[in-house]
């Protein structure tokens, strides 16, 4: 009787449109933390054209947590209980992410219960600092920092596979010989997400924009290009991008980062950014 109950109490289902409002009320509840999800409900709702699908946790009839399942396994707001069927679920689904991402806490115990199945991680980076920032930034921004152009897709394409092949480890050209990983920064560069500091036809600086709401936007694949390290051009870089988001995007501006990277922490924290809490990354 007591299982009988608790089976009702509690339940999984996948997510769709009619479920977009109670999924996005829940990423609110911290918008720098479940930014990722937030912002893929937002562009595409769950649906195959958003890139993922969206599980979602009930109990007592009530939405309580949420697991996005794309490329990254993201789970959101997520209790122990809900950890453990979202396990359950993913096991039996089988692993098609290249990651798991997000707090902490709540990746390591999720990748727990998912290592037996899915074998060992590539890496495990369990200390992410994540860090925002809500107001004007501390240093003065770089001018030279601007939107890309989509006539610059083949200049700043090497720069995004030289900081992916230097932040992952591997480089995102594929059998293709690049194709789909041009047509991904093509996106971004045609979308306005890509903001680059460039000298001639080489760049100096980038970041890109990846996760993007009116309340909040994820920076990532901020790169300085290694003959212009040790200019000190990395802060005012980042502070052309946090004000250009401030103005025009989102009053939030937020990033991760790599614990062990102690530079980039002092960068972030000499532009105005401040600990927002831990991520936790698992890459296969």
């Amino acid at each position: 009787m007591g299982e009988d109950a608790s089976v009702l109490r509690s339940s999984v289902r996948l997510l769709d449109r009619h479920d977009l409002d109670e999924a996005l009320a829940l990423c609110a509840r911290d918008v720098v933390a479940n930014l990722f999800v937030a912002a893929r409900l937002t562009a595409g709702g769950p649906a195959p054209r958003a890139g993922g699908e969206l599980w979602g946790w009930y109990q007592d009839g009530e939405l309580r947590s949420v697991c996005w399942s794309g490329a990254n396994l993201v789970p959101v707001q997520a209790s122990a209980e809900a950890i453990e069927a979202f396990a359950a679920r993913a096991r039996r689904q089988g692993r098609q992410c290249s990651s798991i991402v997000g707090p902490a806490a709540t990746v390591l115990a999720l990748w727990d219960q998912l290592a037996p199945a899915w074998g060992p991680a590539r890496e495990v980076r369990p200390e992410q600092p994540l860090m925002a920032i809500a107001s004007a930034p501390c240093v003065p921004p770089d001018p030279a920092v601007r939107r890309s152009r989509p006539d610059e897709v083949d200049l700043i394409t090497p720069a995004c596979v030289a900081m992916f092949t230097e932040e992952v480890g591997y480089s995102p050209v594929a059998a293709d010989g690049g194709a789909l990983y041009r047509s991904q920064v093509s996106a971004l560069v045609t979308s306005g997400r890509s903001l680059v500091h460039t000298q001639g036809r080489e760049v100096v600086f980038k970041a890109e924009l990846g996760s993007v709401t009116r309340q909040a936007v994820q920076v990532q694949g901020v790169w300085v290009n290694p003959r212009y390290r040790g200019l000190r051009l990395a802060a005012p870089g980042m502070a052309a991008v946090v004000t250009l988001v401030r103005a025009e995007i989102a009053p939030v501006v937020s990033l991760y980062v790599n614990g062990f990277n102690t530079r980039a922490v002092h960068v972030y924290e000499k532009v105005g950014f401040r600990r927002a809490g831990t991520f936790a990354t698992v890459l296969f």
